[in-house]
Protein backbone atom coordinates (compact mmCIF):
# COMPACT_ATOMS: atom_id res chain seq x y z
CA UNK A 1 0.00 0.00 0.00
CA UNK A 2 2.80 2.42 0.92
CA UNK A 3 4.58 1.64 -2.38
CA UNK A 4 1.34 2.22 -4.32
CA UNK A 5 0.77 5.48 -2.49
CA UNK A 6 4.30 6.62 -3.24
CA UNK A 7 3.87 5.83 -6.92
CA UNK A 8 0.60 7.76 -6.97
CA UNK A 9 2.22 10.77 -5.33
CA UNK A 10 5.04 10.74 -7.88
CA UNK A 11 2.48 10.48 -10.70
CA UNK A 12 0.48 13.43 -9.37
CA UNK A 13 3.63 15.48 -8.94
CA UNK A 14 4.59 14.74 -12.54
CA UNK A 15 1.15 15.76 -13.76
CA UNK A 16 1.42 18.96 -11.72
CA UNK A 17 4.83 19.71 -13.20
CA UNK A 18 3.54 19.31 -16.75
CA UNK A 19 0.66 21.69 -16.22
CA UNK A 20 2.69 24.19 -14.20
CA UNK A 21 4.89 24.69 -17.23
CA UNK A 22 1.91 26.22 -18.94
CA UNK A 23 1.99 23.78 -21.88
CA UNK A 24 -1.21 23.25 -23.81
CA UNK A 25 -1.91 19.54 -23.34
CA UNK A 26 -4.34 17.50 -25.39
CA UNK A 27 -4.78 15.00 -22.61
CA UNK A 28 -7.19 16.49 -20.08
CA UNK A 29 -7.85 13.08 -18.57
CA UNK A 30 -4.73 13.17 -16.40
CA UNK A 31 -5.60 16.60 -15.04
CA UNK A 32 -9.21 15.62 -14.37
CA UNK A 33 -8.11 12.48 -12.54
CA UNK A 34 -5.60 14.39 -10.42
CA UNK A 35 -8.18 17.08 -9.60
CA UNK A 36 -10.78 14.49 -8.63
CA UNK A 37 -8.20 12.85 -6.38
CA UNK A 38 -7.78 16.15 -4.53
CA UNK A 39 -11.57 16.33 -4.32
CA UNK A 40 -11.93 20.02 -3.50
CA UNK A 41 -11.42 23.52 -4.84
CA UNK A 42 -11.31 26.56 -2.55
CA UNK A 43 -12.39 29.85 -4.11
CA UNK A 44 -12.61 33.24 -2.44
CA UNK A 45 -14.58 36.46 -2.91
CA UNK A 46 -16.92 35.09 -5.57
CA UNK A 47 -20.48 36.31 -4.87
CA UNK A 48 -22.90 33.95 -6.59
CA UNK A 49 -24.62 36.87 -8.30
CA UNK A 50 -21.32 38.28 -9.64
CA UNK A 51 -20.98 37.54 -13.38
CA UNK A 52 -23.01 34.36 -12.92
CA UNK A 53 -20.51 32.70 -10.58
CA UNK A 54 -23.28 30.69 -8.94
CA UNK A 55 -23.91 28.74 -12.15
CA UNK A 56 -20.19 28.49 -12.90
CA UNK A 57 -19.40 27.02 -9.48
CA UNK A 58 -22.34 24.60 -9.48
CA UNK A 59 -21.67 23.43 -13.05
CA UNK A 60 -17.97 22.82 -12.36
CA UNK A 61 -18.74 20.93 -9.16
CA UNK A 62 -21.35 18.72 -10.81
CA UNK A 63 -19.34 18.16 -13.98
CA UNK A 64 -16.21 16.94 -12.20
CA UNK A 65 -17.55 15.76 -8.85
CA UNK A 66 -15.36 18.25 -6.99
CA UNK A 67 -16.59 20.07 -3.90
CA UNK A 68 -16.20 23.84 -4.08
CA UNK A 69 -15.43 25.59 -0.79
CA UNK A 70 -16.56 29.23 -1.07
CA UNK A 71 -14.66 31.64 1.21
CA UNK A 72 -15.72 35.22 2.05
CA UNK A 73 -18.06 35.79 -0.94
CA UNK A 74 -18.22 39.56 -0.38
CA UNK A 75 -14.46 39.97 0.04
CA UNK A 76 -12.32 42.49 -1.84
CA UNK A 77 -9.31 41.96 -4.11
CA UNK A 78 -7.05 43.10 -1.30
CA UNK A 79 -8.57 40.56 1.06
CA UNK A 80 -8.04 37.80 -1.49
CA UNK A 81 -4.32 38.55 -1.73
CA UNK A 82 -4.07 38.83 2.05
CA UNK A 83 -5.72 35.40 2.38
CA UNK A 84 -2.88 33.87 0.35
CA UNK A 85 -0.27 35.68 2.45
CA UNK A 86 -1.89 34.59 5.70
CA UNK A 87 -2.22 30.94 4.67
CA UNK A 88 1.16 30.16 3.12
CA UNK A 89 1.71 27.34 5.61
CA UNK A 90 -1.93 26.33 5.91
CA UNK A 91 -3.41 23.58 3.76
CA UNK A 92 -6.79 23.82 5.48
CA UNK A 93 -10.14 25.20 4.29
CA UNK A 94 -9.12 28.86 4.80
CA UNK A 95 -6.39 28.71 2.16
CA UNK A 96 -7.62 29.79 -1.30
CA UNK A 97 -6.56 27.84 -4.37
CA UNK A 98 -7.47 30.58 -6.86
CA UNK A 99 -8.23 34.29 -6.91
CA UNK A 100 -10.24 36.64 -9.12
CA UNK A 101 -8.84 40.13 -8.56
CA UNK A 102 -8.60 43.57 -10.11
CA UNK A 103 -5.97 43.98 -12.84
CA UNK A 104 -3.44 45.77 -10.67
CA UNK A 105 -3.43 42.99 -8.08
CA UNK A 106 -2.11 40.43 -10.58
CA UNK A 107 1.39 41.94 -10.97
CA UNK A 108 1.44 42.69 -7.24
CA UNK A 109 0.82 39.03 -6.41
CA UNK A 110 3.40 37.94 -8.98
CA UNK A 111 6.04 40.26 -7.53
CA UNK A 112 5.42 38.79 -4.07
CA UNK A 113 5.60 35.25 -5.48
CA UNK A 114 2.08 34.57 -4.24
CA UNK A 115 0.82 33.07 -7.51
CA UNK A 116 2.06 30.40 -9.88
CA UNK A 117 2.00 30.31 -13.70
CA UNK A 118 -0.41 28.25 -15.75
CA UNK A 119 -1.56 28.56 -19.36
CA UNK A 120 -4.93 27.12 -20.34
CA UNK A 121 -5.46 25.33 -23.64
CA UNK A 122 -7.23 28.40 -25.08
CA UNK A 123 -4.34 30.68 -24.06
CA UNK A 124 -3.69 31.99 -27.58
CA UNK A 125 -7.22 33.46 -27.83
CA UNK A 126 -6.82 35.61 -24.71
CA UNK A 127 -5.71 39.09 -25.85
CA UNK A 128 -2.06 39.77 -25.08
CA UNK A 129 -2.94 43.14 -23.54
CA UNK A 130 -4.74 41.50 -20.62
CA UNK A 131 -2.45 38.62 -19.71
CA UNK A 132 0.97 38.10 -18.21
CA UNK A 133 3.31 36.71 -20.86
CA UNK A 134 4.54 34.02 -18.47
CA UNK A 135 1.05 32.93 -17.44
CA UNK A 136 1.01 34.17 -13.86
CA UNK A 137 -2.29 36.03 -14.34
CA UNK A 138 -4.78 36.46 -17.18
CA UNK A 139 -7.83 38.62 -17.82
CA UNK A 140 -11.16 36.89 -17.36
CA UNK A 141 -13.90 39.48 -18.02
CA UNK A 142 -14.46 43.22 -18.16
CA UNK A 143 -17.24 45.75 -17.78
CA UNK A 144 -17.88 49.44 -17.10
CA UNK A 145 -18.96 51.13 -13.90
CA UNK A 146 -22.67 51.99 -13.80
CA UNK A 147 -25.16 53.45 -11.33
CA UNK A 148 -27.40 50.83 -9.73
CA UNK A 149 -30.53 52.52 -8.42
CA UNK A 150 -33.61 51.41 -6.50
CA UNK A 151 -36.07 53.18 -8.80
CA UNK A 152 -38.99 52.53 -6.44
CA UNK A 153 -37.33 54.93 -3.99
CA UNK A 154 -35.35 57.15 -6.37
CA UNK A 155 -37.93 58.30 -8.89
CA UNK A 156 -35.42 60.42 -10.80
CA UNK A 157 -32.24 58.30 -11.13
CA UNK A 158 -28.96 60.18 -11.61
CA UNK A 159 -27.73 60.33 -15.19
CA UNK A 160 -24.17 61.48 -14.49
CA UNK A 161 -21.71 61.90 -11.64
CA UNK A 162 -22.48 65.58 -10.85
CA UNK A 163 -26.13 64.60 -10.30
CA UNK A 164 -25.11 62.71 -7.16
CA UNK A 165 -24.55 66.06 -5.42
CA UNK A 166 -28.21 67.06 -5.75
CA UNK A 167 -30.08 67.62 -2.44
CA UNK A 168 -32.69 65.03 -3.43
CA UNK A 169 -30.04 62.34 -2.96
CA UNK A 170 -29.21 63.25 0.64
CA UNK A 171 -28.32 60.08 2.55
CA UNK A 172 -28.88 57.95 -0.56
CA UNK A 173 -25.49 57.12 -2.12
CA UNK A 174 -22.97 54.50 -0.98
CA UNK A 175 -19.89 52.80 -2.40
CA UNK A 176 -19.82 49.06 -3.11
CA UNK A 177 -16.57 48.55 -1.21
CA UNK A 178 -13.80 50.11 0.88
CA UNK A 179 -11.87 52.51 -1.41
CA UNK A 180 -8.62 51.60 0.31
CA UNK A 181 -8.80 47.88 -0.55
CA UNK A 182 -11.67 47.18 -2.96
CA UNK A 183 -10.81 47.31 -6.67
CA UNK A 184 -14.40 48.20 -7.58
CA UNK A 185 -14.47 51.09 -5.10
CA UNK A 186 -11.02 52.33 -6.09
CA UNK A 187 -12.05 52.45 -9.73
CA UNK A 188 -15.25 54.25 -8.74
CA UNK A 189 -13.08 57.08 -7.41
CA UNK A 190 -11.12 56.96 -10.69
CA UNK A 191 -14.35 57.26 -12.70
CA UNK A 192 -15.47 60.21 -10.59
CA UNK A 193 -12.10 61.87 -11.20
CA UNK A 194 -12.59 61.58 -14.96
CA UNK A 195 -16.02 63.20 -14.71
CA UNK A 196 -14.67 66.07 -12.60
CA UNK A 197 -11.93 67.22 -14.94
CA UNK A 198 -9.27 64.82 -13.76
CA UNK A 199 -7.53 62.14 -15.75
CA UNK A 200 -6.29 58.59 -15.36
CA UNK A 201 -3.12 60.16 -13.98
CA UNK A 202 -4.85 62.64 -11.64
CA UNK A 203 -7.06 61.22 -8.89
CA UNK A 204 -7.42 64.40 -6.81
CA UNK A 205 -10.71 65.51 -8.43
CA UNK A 206 -12.21 62.13 -7.61
CA UNK A 207 -11.23 62.28 -3.95
CA UNK A 208 -12.46 65.88 -3.70
CA UNK A 209 -15.75 64.83 -5.30
CA UNK A 210 -16.34 62.26 -2.57
CA UNK A 211 -15.41 64.83 0.05
CA UNK A 212 -18.15 67.05 -1.40
CA UNK A 213 -20.61 64.15 -1.35
CA UNK A 214 -19.81 63.51 2.28
CA UNK A 215 -20.07 67.15 3.34
CA UNK A 216 -23.37 67.45 1.47
CA UNK A 217 -24.72 64.54 3.51
CA UNK A 218 -25.34 62.45 0.40
CA UNK A 219 -22.66 59.85 1.12
CA UNK A 220 -23.57 56.88 3.31
CA UNK A 221 -20.44 55.27 4.86
CA UNK A 222 -21.76 51.75 4.40
CA UNK A 223 -20.71 49.15 1.82
CA UNK A 224 -23.70 48.74 -0.47
CA UNK A 225 -24.84 45.20 -1.25
CA UNK A 226 -28.00 44.11 -3.10
CA UNK A 227 -29.87 43.81 0.18
CA UNK A 228 -29.16 47.40 1.26
CA UNK A 229 -30.09 48.69 -2.19
CA UNK A 230 -33.37 46.77 -2.07
CA UNK A 231 -34.19 47.89 1.48
CA UNK A 232 -33.50 51.54 0.66
CA UNK A 233 -30.65 51.82 3.14
CA UNK A 234 -28.30 52.55 0.21
CA UNK A 235 -30.64 53.06 -2.78
CA UNK A 236 -27.91 54.38 -5.09
CA UNK A 237 -24.53 52.77 -5.61
CA UNK A 238 -21.94 52.16 -8.32
CA UNK A 239 -21.18 48.66 -9.58
CA UNK A 240 -19.76 46.98 -12.61
CA UNK A 241 -22.50 46.90 -15.21
CA UNK A 242 -22.59 43.10 -15.21
CA UNK A 243 -23.38 43.02 -11.50
CA UNK A 244 -25.98 45.77 -11.72
CA UNK A 245 -27.71 44.14 -14.70
CA UNK A 246 -27.69 40.78 -12.96
CA UNK A 247 -29.23 42.33 -9.83
CA UNK A 248 -31.88 43.94 -12.03
CA UNK A 249 -32.80 40.58 -13.53
CA UNK A 250 -32.84 38.77 -10.19
CA UNK A 251 -35.08 41.36 -8.54
CA UNK A 252 -37.88 40.69 -11.07
CA UNK A 253 -39.16 44.21 -10.50
CA UNK A 254 -39.22 43.95 -6.70
CA UNK A 255 -37.66 46.36 -6.28
CA UNK A 256 -37.42 47.99 -9.68
CA UNK A 257 -33.69 48.35 -10.37
CA UNK A 258 -32.49 50.97 -12.86
CA UNK A 259 -29.04 50.57 -14.38
CA UNK A 260 -27.51 53.77 -15.76
CA UNK A 261 -24.17 54.04 -17.53
CA UNK A 262 -23.10 57.63 -16.76
CA UNK A 263 -22.72 60.21 -19.49
CA UNK A 264 -19.14 61.00 -18.47
CA UNK A 265 -16.48 59.15 -16.52
CA UNK A 266 -17.25 55.80 -18.19
CA UNK A 267 -14.49 53.62 -16.80
CA UNK A 268 -13.84 50.08 -17.96
CA UNK A 269 -12.05 47.52 -15.86
CA UNK A 270 -10.61 44.06 -16.34
CA UNK A 271 -10.45 41.42 -13.63
CA UNK A 272 -7.85 38.66 -13.71
CA UNK A 273 -7.55 35.04 -12.60
CA UNK A 274 -4.55 33.46 -10.92
CA UNK A 275 -3.61 30.31 -9.03
CA UNK A 276 -2.13 30.57 -5.55
CA UNK A 277 1.49 29.46 -5.30
CA UNK A 278 0.42 27.78 -2.04
CA UNK A 279 -2.77 26.18 -3.36
CA UNK A 280 -3.78 23.11 -1.31
CA UNK A 281 -5.49 21.73 -4.45
CA UNK A 282 -3.26 22.78 -7.38
CA UNK A 283 -4.73 20.38 -9.93
CA UNK A 284 -8.31 21.33 -9.10
CA UNK A 285 -7.18 24.95 -9.50
CA UNK A 286 -5.82 24.24 -12.99
CA UNK A 287 -8.95 22.35 -13.97
CA UNK A 288 -11.04 25.32 -12.75
CA UNK A 289 -9.04 27.58 -15.07
CA UNK A 290 -9.54 25.22 -18.00
CA UNK A 291 -13.28 25.27 -17.31
CA UNK A 292 -13.48 29.06 -17.00
CA UNK A 293 -11.61 29.62 -20.26
CA UNK A 294 -13.48 27.00 -22.25
CA UNK A 295 -16.32 28.14 -24.51
CA UNK A 296 -18.74 26.81 -21.92
CA UNK A 297 -17.26 28.85 -19.09
CA UNK A 298 -16.84 32.01 -21.16
CA UNK A 299 -20.48 31.93 -22.27
CA UNK A 300 -21.59 31.47 -18.65
CA UNK A 301 -19.72 34.69 -17.77
CA UNK A 302 -21.48 36.38 -20.67
CA UNK A 303 -24.83 35.21 -19.28
CA UNK A 304 -23.88 37.23 -16.20
CA UNK A 305 -23.29 40.29 -18.45
CA UNK A 306 -19.51 40.18 -18.12
CA UNK A 307 -17.64 40.55 -21.41
CA UNK A 308 -15.38 37.46 -21.27
CA UNK A 309 -11.71 37.67 -22.22
CA UNK A 310 -12.24 35.46 -25.25
CA UNK A 311 -15.31 37.41 -26.43
CA UNK A 312 -13.88 38.30 -29.84
CA UNK A 313 -12.90 34.70 -30.49
CA UNK A 314 -16.38 33.49 -29.54
CA UNK A 315 -18.00 36.04 -31.85
CA UNK A 316 -15.64 35.17 -34.71
CA UNK A 317 -16.59 31.51 -34.46
CA UNK A 318 -20.30 32.35 -34.06
CA UNK A 319 -20.76 30.27 -30.91
CA UNK A 320 -22.62 32.83 -28.78
CA UNK A 321 -26.41 32.28 -28.70
CA UNK A 322 -28.19 35.16 -30.47
CA UNK A 323 -30.67 35.67 -27.63
CA UNK A 324 -27.77 36.15 -25.23
CA UNK A 325 -26.17 38.83 -27.38
CA UNK A 326 -29.54 40.60 -27.62
CA UNK A 327 -29.71 40.99 -23.83
CA UNK A 328 -26.46 42.95 -23.66
CA UNK A 329 -26.55 46.79 -23.49
CA UNK A 330 -26.12 48.53 -26.86
CA UNK A 331 -22.60 49.17 -28.04
CA UNK A 332 -23.27 52.93 -27.99
CA UNK A 333 -23.42 52.83 -24.18
CA UNK A 334 -19.75 51.87 -24.15
CA UNK A 335 -18.58 54.34 -26.79
CA UNK A 336 -16.91 56.63 -24.23
CA UNK A 337 -15.40 53.82 -22.15
CA UNK A 338 -11.81 54.39 -21.03
CA UNK A 339 -9.47 51.51 -20.18
CA UNK A 340 -6.69 52.53 -17.78
CA UNK A 341 -3.28 51.00 -18.32
CA UNK A 342 -1.86 48.72 -15.68
CA UNK A 343 0.64 51.41 -14.65
CA UNK A 344 -2.14 54.00 -14.30
CA UNK A 345 -4.24 51.65 -12.23
CA UNK A 346 -1.32 50.72 -9.98
CA UNK A 347 -0.57 54.38 -9.32
CA UNK A 348 -4.24 55.18 -8.75
CA UNK A 349 -4.62 52.28 -6.31
CA UNK A 350 -1.66 53.45 -4.27
CA UNK A 351 -2.68 57.11 -4.36
CA UNK A 352 -6.35 56.57 -3.47
CA UNK A 353 -5.55 54.12 -0.68
CA UNK A 354 -3.02 56.55 0.80
CA UNK A 355 -5.13 59.69 0.47
CA UNK A 356 -8.73 58.61 1.10
CA UNK A 357 -8.40 59.18 4.86
CA UNK A 358 -6.59 62.47 4.33
CA UNK A 359 -9.12 63.97 1.90
CA UNK A 360 -12.46 62.29 2.64
CA UNK A 361 -11.74 60.93 6.12
CA UNK A 362 -14.69 58.52 6.18
CA UNK A 363 -14.52 54.91 7.34
CA UNK A 364 -16.57 52.78 4.95
CA UNK A 365 -17.94 49.82 6.86
CA UNK A 366 -19.63 46.49 6.20
CA UNK A 367 -23.13 45.97 7.56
Amino acid sequence: MKRLTAVLVVLLMAVGAIFAQGTSTKDMNALIAAAKKEGQLTVIALPRDWVNYGELIDTFSKKYGIKVNELNPEGSSGEEIEAIRANKNNKGPQAPDVVDVGLSFGPLAKAEKLITPYKVQTWSTIPNEIKDADGYWYGDYYGVLAFEVNADIIKNPPKDWPDLLKPEYKGKFALSGDPRTSNQAIMTVMAAALSQGGSLDNMDPGLKFFDKLNKAGNFVPLIAVPGTVASGETPITVRWDYNALSNRDKSNGNPNIAVVIPETGVLAGVYVQAISAYAPHPNAARLWMEFLYSDEGQIMWLKGYGHPARFNDLVKRNVIPADLLAKMPPASAYAKAVFPTLDQQNKANTYIAANWDKVVNVEVMKR
